[in-house]
């Protein structure tokens, strides 16, 4: 299960394994910030309150973006920020920069 927060809509979904938390936004209507869906622009990035371990690692194109105390935090960028197989619990929530 995983709940996703927008900025107006919380949903609570299946995992998909093997989607990211912003293709599982987008395809549940959720109003999730977001402009080149590749980790470059970060306004994808979320707060992963439940279930970091139920994600795949943290990519290059987050450590690109990202600084260290961030991850520490719990933020993730919603693009790349993939659902592992058999994944439990999940909840994240948009925070972009701006």
């Amino acid at each position: 299960m995983i709940e996703l927060k927008g900025r107006t809509k919380t949903v609570v979904i299946e995992a998909e394994e093997g989607l990211s938390l912003l293709d599982l936004a987008l395809k549940h209507d959720v109003d999730w910030s977001f402009s080149c869906a590749r980790g470059t622009c970060a306004r994808c990035r979320c707060l992963i309150t439940e279930g970091a371990d139920q994600l795949e690692g943290i990519t290059d194109e987050e450590w690109d973006r990202l600084e260290p105390e961030e991850f520490e935090e719990g933020y993730r960028l919603g693009c790349q920020a993939i659902v592992k197989t058999g994944a439990g619990k999940i909840a994240a929530a948009n925070k972009p920069y701006f």
